[in-house]
């Protein structure tokens, strides 16, 4: 599962959108079609949908009636088409919400947060942290997958979330050790990150010897993906 699913088709746009996103602390997803984006929610979820109308191939109205019908999923549209009847055409296929373009991005922002506090977070999220079905509360220090609570040392959870505020990017081995266990102890605990990616692997990988979240990246280090 994905937080946020952008459906654009301006490659800047999205990029420039989930940029910020990820940086407060979402996963997201690009499509650029229609199309795409109803066969990834086929095959997975995203929590929000932030949907372009002019696609190519089918529409955005399409993609919003049939995201209402099926799976009804929060959806707010970003779009250029300003007019009343779009307005209200987005708004009756069942969009939360409608943004035109160009927008402010704080304004998109806010408006994320607010439709994602109404549907899946009681309390505004701070100091969480949210990778698909991983969350880590930086705060209290815990973390839960799929719904249920993981059982961290301090040391796991130091790196599970360095690994996942740095999702996406290679981390040496080396950065790994220095910012989890101190600066000068690099070549003596090669071996404890070995066993600490280990155990963070099977608590939350389907198949710990194969693993989709935490990778490895030959001749640097790690890298977390959702």
């Amino acid at each position: 599962m994905v937080d946020i699913l952008i459906v654009e088709d301006d490659e800047e746009m999205a990029e420039l959108i989930r940029d910020f996103l990820l940086k407060d602390g979402y996963s997201c997803k690009i499509c650029y079609c229609g199309e795409e984006a109803l066969a990834f929610l086929q095959e997975r979820c995203a929590r929000i949908v932030l949907l372009d109308l002019m696609l190519p191939g089918i529409d955005g109205f399409s993609v919003c009636d049939e995201l209402h019908k099926k799976l009804n999923i929060p959806l707010i549209i970003v779009s250029a088409r300003s007019s009343k009847d779009d307005k209200l055409s987005g708004l009756k296929l069942g969009a939360d919400d409608y943004i035109e373009k160009p927008f402010d991005i704080d304004i998109l922002r806010a408006k994320i947060a607010v439709l994602y506090r109404r549907h899946y977070a009681p309390e505004p999220l701070g100091y969480k942290m949210i990778a698909g079905e991983l969350v880590l509360n930086s705060q209290k220090r815990v973390a839960s997958f799929q719904g249920k609570p993981m059982e961290l040392n301090q040391k796991e959870f130091d790196l599970l979330h360095y690994l996942v505020e740095h999702r996406g990017k290679a981390l040496r081995k080396e950065k790994l050790l220095e910012v989890v266990w101190g600066a000068g102890r690099v070549s003596e605990l090669s071996s404890t990150l070995t066993v600490h990616i280990k155990r963070l692997r099977d608590k939350i990988e389907v198949d710990s010897a194969n693993p989709a979240h935490i990778l490895n990246v030959w001749g640097v280090g790690y890298k977390y993906v959702d």
